[in-house]
């Protein structure tokens, strides 16, 4: 609520505004106001000599629907009762009903139950389990790498080869990668360490390895070798379909390449090859649009501050030559995000400044 001295500031630099030619509805528009409210701040003023507001000391009638409180009381008492002891109100209403005996509706019975913290898991079954989000902070490559499994369909329907692919969270470069006839945590298991050793990952090195709950992914040999390498392993929520999305946005890449084969590879080698090209392609051909369109290789090696800068040296240079084609805005942003999160958490829109601190 806006305070009774900025509303009366603002009644002034109205009065001020309007005297010297202004008109009332542009003078409320400048403040952020409606000339609806200015009047309403003057008639305020008149009836009670002050700007104050008068709404939270307003006299409000009961509602004529509220319930007497032995109508509660006999909500707790029936949902207490042991025959009701384990139903929930969307059980309890209708069961009552059946005997003539009506009480108030599911969501009163509801409402009670939250206001009187009895709104409680009823029953013998275990509550839900409420899982924290899998999420990670990366400002360097090789501080946090995601990878998965895809399928790709073999010379006959049913057959299928597999894809184990590793991704770097910071760079998006693919930093492991093969091809194999099934799904096994030992093949996934030699992956990692290959992968280690051609990134130069030393065992001290903070590293975490992010990936879904397939049994691939959570088998024994698969996290002896994490723990023996130093890698933290980390998991998508159970039944969460998205906890992992740069891995399976790879993916996506993958199977809507022009020279992808969605009727199947006629054998492993040859998986194994356009999978190889593939990953050629990615790494340095590829410019990707969450890294300011840079290959995941120049990202991976340190090369992307240096070609940003020249990036933006080329279009403060062309807007120089036709600063009318701008318009008065800024260049395009070729800056790259200090922090790469891997499931951000969602936060609340910022609220912005009261208007009348303005006025202040």
């Amino acid at each position: 609520m806006i305070d009774a001295s900025d509303r009366r500031e603002a009644v002034l630099l109205i009065n001020e505004a309007t005297t010297n030619g202004a008109r009332i509805f542009m003078a409320c528009k400048e403040l952020g106001i409606s000339d609806r409210t200015y009047y309403r701040w003057i008639k305020l003023y008149k009836d009670h000599g002050s700007y104050a507001d008068l709404r939270p000391t307003a006299v409000r009638p009961e509602p004529a629907n509220k319930l007497s409180e032995h109508e509660r009381q006999r909500i707790v008492k029936t949902v207490s009762q042991p025959e009701y002891a384990s139903m929930p109100p969307s059980e309890i209403v209708p069961s009552l009903a059946d005997e003539g005996i009506y009480i108030a509706s599911e969501s009163t019975f509801y409402r009670i139950l939250r206001e009187m913290k009895m709104q409680n898991h009823r029953g013998r079954s275990q509550e839900p389990t409420i899982r924290p989000l899998s999420t990670h902070k990366a400002v360097a490559p090789n501080e946090v790498w995601m990878w998965d499994i895809t399928y790709m369909n073999g010379p006959i329907k049913g057959s299928f080869y597999y894809l184990y692919l590793i991704l770097d969270l910071y760079s998006r470069d693919i930093v492991g990668w093969d091809v194999w006839a099934e799904e096994s945590a030992q093949h996934a298991s030699d992956l990692i360490k290959r992968t280690v050793l051609a990134q130069k990952v030393l065992s001290t090195d903070p590293l975490v390895l992010h990936s879904d709950n397939g049994s691939p992914m959570k088998g024994a040999t698969m996290l002896e070798t994490l723990y023996k390498l130093g890698i933290t392993p980390s998991n998508s929520r159970p039944r969460v379909s998205n906890d992992n999305p740069y891995a399976d946005s790879v993916f996506k890449t993958l199977k809507y390449r022009p020279d992808y084969q969605p009727k199947g590879f006629e054998s492993l080698t040859e998986a194994r090859l356009w999978c190889k090209n593939f990953v050629n392609w990615y790494r340095f051909e590829h410019h990707h649009s969450g890294i300011k369109f840079l290959t995941p290789a120049q990202m991976h090696n340190g090369e992307g501050p240096n070609i940003l800068a020249k990036r933006h040296e080329l279009y403060e240079a062309a807007k120089a030559r036709n600063p009318e084609r701008w318009n008065g805005r800024k260049t395009r942003d070729w800056t790259l995000p200090a922090e790469v999160y891997l499931n951000p958490e969602k936060k609340p829109d910022q609220i912005g400044l009261n208007t009348m601190e303005k006025i202040a």
